[in-house]
């Protein structure tokens, strides 16, 4: 292929061809073992490609004397290779091994978050009126006995007086708030070594298990949304046929209006009460909501508010 001494007679397509024949057996790389025979080769099927087709031929020697115009176009005299084929079936393993590494880093900090919150709560001693939850409750009580029983292993072990003297002198000169810090910074690791043991939370805020991994995940999505499916279907029936809402319908319309959340960690008692006052009419729902911020007021300022709420109805009533 000396295509500089073509001159005004290229050769036709059948010589380019037993040209082609006779390079291409005498660099392919399973006869010749020489180190460039590889790149030999694939230049010459390229050569060959370029040279058959009339177009790119014409292309060629268009820019075999105007490299602006092939640099404009191509960018650089780039000579591309065949890249190996990627085994398909250890893409998507590693994909998948990576997609469900991520699913469980992701429910584990989950879990980590509402963890931080129960120890942050707990440590500082947050009652249920000033938003403490029933687990840092239990976690605040159960490092107060620990606590409290180190101590007294520390003091029975300690017969030295003059050390208990300085104890108590140090406890004289320290504030009320000085001591309520240091008790909760003596409380905080007894705190984190507790709440480790807490698993699950609820709401499906639990500790990471092959559950899930989004492979397992994946094989539930057809039954989840068969049954989704299935119970849609019988919920507009009954409403075409003007039936009054079952229990099972009431509780899944109330979950769905509260969110999953909320009536996962609601209690036997609260859910009770969340199915009488039909949450999924929307008045409702922003009265519900409503009662929630208040729970998290204490209980002189949850007073204050009923009555407000009180006079405004005995008003309303009036007016009417």
């Amino acid at each position: 292929f000396d295509y500089g001494t073509w001159g005004r007679s290229p050769p036709s397509k059948k010589e380019l061809t037993q040209s082609y024949r006779t390079l291409s057996k005498t660099w392919h790389p399973d006869k010749n073992k020489d180190k460039g025979a590889k790149d030999r080769f694939l230049k010459i099927n390229k050569a060959y490609e370029v040279l058959t087709d009339k177009k790119l031929r014409k292309e060629y020697d268009n820019m075999r004397e105007r490299p602006d115009e092939y640099f404009y176009k191509y960018g650089s005299p780039t000579i591309y290779h065949y890249a190996p084929k990627s085994d398909t079936l250890f893409v998507v393993f590693v994909l998948l091994l990576a997609f469900n590494g991520f699913t469980w880093f992701a429910q584990k900090q989950r879990w980590q978050q509402i963890a931080d919150r129960v120890v942050k709560d707990a440590v500082e001693g947050l009652k249920a009126g000033e938003g403490g939850s029933t687990e840092s409750l239990e976690l605040r009580k159960k490092a107060e006995a620990m606590l409290k029983e180190q101590k007294e292993k520390e003091g029975g072990s300690s017969s030295n007086g003059s050390e208990k003297a300085s104890l108590k002198k140090s406890k004289m000169k320290m504030t009320k708030k000085e001591m309520r810090e240091k008790e909760n910074e003596e409380l905080r690791p007894l705190i984190m070594e507790l709440v480790k043991e807490i698993n699950d939370f609820g709401a499906g805020f639990h500790q990471p298990t092959w559950r899930d991994l989004l492979v397992v995940r994946m094989a539930k999505w057809p039954m989840y949304v068969a049954s989704g499916l299935v119970w849609q279907t019988k919920y507009l029936f009954r409403r075409l046929r003007k039936l009054e809402l079952n229990d099972e319908e009431r509780q899944v319309l109330t979950k769905r209006a509260v969110g999953p959340v909320a009536w996962e960690a609601a209690s036997d008692a609260d859910r009770e009460e969340m199915l009488t006052r039909d949450l999924w009419v929307m008045d409702n729902l922003e009265l519900w909501l409503e009662d929630q911020e208040i729970r998290q007021f204490s209980k002189g300022q949850q007073k204050r508010i009923n009555r407000m709420r009180k006079k405004e109805g005995s008003k309303g009533s009036k007016n009417d």
